[in-house]
């Protein structure tokens, strides 16, 4: 468990460092939606090859309907809010993306405890909204470019507001949905995988010939790319293990945590340098984890 989640949190902070390793000229040169579809794709792969090597017997057992339709909903929903973080960019800033998809936490918890019947005592709830004003303090300026001064300027639009509000409601039900979806079914987890990823590269496949963009599938793709898709992959493999043995409320504290990875690579590469609201950031995650997991 414990190196599932450290690797998990070093992949989640190494994602927007290695995006900024791909751009060409300030511009990411690739389809974001091809590298959803090789995502999917390659979790597939990896589903089919987990599920070769160790239930191997179940290959030739009967499996209801019932068992994969609903895998169907749950790749639909992540769709969706795969294609809304792009549509979400033409409306706001990404400094605003940054700091208003912190919003995700909350409605990952509060779907968690509805649908789940999870119930969260005020510590726990307490220890979830440090976690968003960790994300936000990091958001608003935890890492500084010394050659910008300039303080951050922030846009946002009605429509963007609109936006953003069903990313983090789509989010937190996609989530809580395939937790759910996981945890019921007494099918093992390859298997389970293996519904839900060919879904995924179905669904993200018509998206990208609806999409109709211009060039090849594969073209501005880089040795950088195929890390992204590789780690991306391999992510989601262990946040579906996550999400059948553990639940959403870990995966949040994972994707919080990653700001240190992030900092780190960025401060490397980039030549960034921390700022108090980083240490904000952290002192918030820490008093977090101490408040969740640590009091009894």
């Amino acid at each position: 468990w414990g190196l599932m989640l450290i690797l998990s949190v070093a992949i989640y902070g190494s994602h927007a460092p290695l995006l900024t390793l791909c751009k060409v000229d300030g511009m990411i040169p690739f389809s974001s939606t091809s590298v959803v579809v090789l995502v999917e794709l390659t979790k597939l792969v990896f589903s089919l090859l987990f599920l070769l090597a160790w239930d191997r017997d179940l290959l030739g057992v009967t499996v209801s309907w019932r068992h994969v339709v609903p895998f169907a909903l749950s790749a639909l929903l992540y769709a969706a809010n795969n294609n809304l973080v792009v549509h979400m960019q033409l409306f706001m800033d990404p400094s605003s993306y940054q700091i208003l998809s912190n919003l995700k936490i909350v409605s990952t918890a509060l779907l968690y405890s509805l649908f789940l019947r999870q119930r969260l005592s005020m510590r726990k709830w307490l220890a979830l909204f440090l976690l968003v004003a960790a994300g936000v303090s990091y958001s608003c300026g935890g890492l500084q470019d010394p050659g910008s001064p300039s303080k951050m300027q922030l846009h946002i639009t009605l429509v963007g507001l609109l936006l953003i509000s069903v990313y983090c409601l789509i989010s937190g039900l996609s989530a809580v949905y395939t937790e759910a979806i996981l945890k019921t079914q007494a099918l093992p987890l390859s298997l389970q995988n293996l519904f839900l990823y060919f879904f995924g590269v179905l669904l993200n496949l018509i998206g990208y010939f609806w999409s109709s963009t211009e060039g090849s599938f594969l073209e501005g793709f880089s040795f950088w790319v195929l890390v992204i898709v590789v780690s991306q992959a391999l992510n989601g493999l262990i946040m579906s293990v996550v999400m059948k043995h553990s639940s959403n409320i870990t995966r949040l504290f994972v994707i919080s945590c990653s700001i240190l990875v992030n900092a780190l690579l960025s401060i490397t590469l980039f030549n960034l340098q921390l700022t108090f609201l980083f240490f904000v950031a952290v002192s918030c995650i820490g008093l977090a984890v101490h408040l969740y997991y640590g009091v009894t």
